[in-house]
């Protein structure tokens, strides 16, 4: 309190027996009830995870924010990409196109070509993109909070399930950025393709 010119405590930690540490009578539930039958006292007792749960939760939210928005612009960004990929993929072969066309290959087979190449170029990058990602758990990461002033450390944790979830998610991106360009060259009329230079 010195040290802080403080007149007054802030918080007071106390350790509960390990027989009192339930949720009982005589556990928390009691020690608030015992704080809240005191006149003199204006505490609130609550769990110490809970407490700093409490402390960090407007950088939780922020940090929560900037996850969700960062990688929303950053997909979309992809899905340009692989449209633009896949457009000059369809206007590099159209010649190609219409001679599959001629020889018996059907709209339906021509579109789920070029949907398979976008699949797999959206699932390489999302391979390559979980592979660089995957460093970021050798790095710690600190920031201040700014509700305490305290610094808040953390790092990222790859898990199996992240991992196939994001190439789910590159997959899917792909997907999306393929589909105009597949029906446009599944539309193409045999006799222009073959014309085409």
């Amino acid at each position: 309190m010195a040290a802080f010119r403080r007149s007054s405590y802030s918080v007071v930690v106390a350790r509960m027996n390990e027989r009192d540490g339930s949720e009982g009578r005589g556990g928390l539930a009691g020690l608030r009830a015992g704080l809240a039958a005191d006149p003199r006292l204006q505490l609130e007792g609550k769990r110490e995870t809970r407490f700093y749960e409490e402390q960090s939760e407007m950088m939780a939210k922020f940090l929560g924010v900037l996850g969700t928005m960062l990688p929303a612009i950053f997909s979309l960004g992809a899905i340009i990409g692989a449209m633009i990929t896949m457009h000059a993929a369809v206007a590099n072969r159209v010649r190609e196109i219409g001679t599959l066309r001629a020889i018996g290959f059907q709209r339906r087979d021509i579109l789920r070509a070029f949907l398979m190449e976008s699949l797999l170029l959206g699932g390489s990058g999302g391979a390559i993109g979980l592979l660089l990602a995957s460093t970021l758990q050798l790095v710690t990461i600190s920031t201040m909070n700014f509700q305490t002033f305290s610094e808040l450390a953390f790092s990222f944790s790859l898990s199996p399930r992240i991992a196939v979830w994001s190439l789910l998610f590159g997959t899917g991106m792909g997907c999306l950025g393929g589909i105009l360009p597949a029906i446009k060259a599944s539309r193409l009329v045999i006799v222009d393709a073959l014309r085409a230079a």
